[in-house]
């Protein structure tokens, strides 16, 4: 089992939940998040002052994965998040040592 963390652009979480939702996963947890990469933020203009963004939104999908899931679901992501610009994103997987489902019990596996 593994933990798929992907870090995108506000704009495209729609392309990226429609596009996990063919591959068949069942659940993601959204989080807002700010933060800055090689973008290092930018300047924006307002009422004539122009003032820095360091931290710019992003969106930050959870999902846990089989390891046979994996491959298909990181490049599918990949394939939605995409827009081939600076702040696109990044994805981090980590491996999942345990699931346990709160309202059943299950365990691992059949947890996810």
């Amino acid at each position: 089992m593994q933990l798929v963390i992907a870090i995108i652009k506000p704009a495209k979480l729609s392309d990226v939940r429609e596009a996990l939702a063919e591959l068949g996963c069942q659940g993601m947890t959204i989080t807002e998040v700010r933060g800055f990469g090689r973008q290092k933020g930018h300047t924006e203009l307002y009422r004539g002052a122009e003032y820095r963004i360091d931290f710019l939104p992003k969106l930050r999908i959870d999902l846990a994965v089989t390891d046979e899931q994996l491959e298909n679901v990181v490049e599918t992501i990949r394939d939605a998040a995409f827009t081939g610009n600076t702040g696109d994103g990044k994805i981090f997987v980590c491996p999942l040592t345990h699931v346990i489902r709160i309202r059943t019990g299950e365990t691992d596996r059949s947890a996810i």
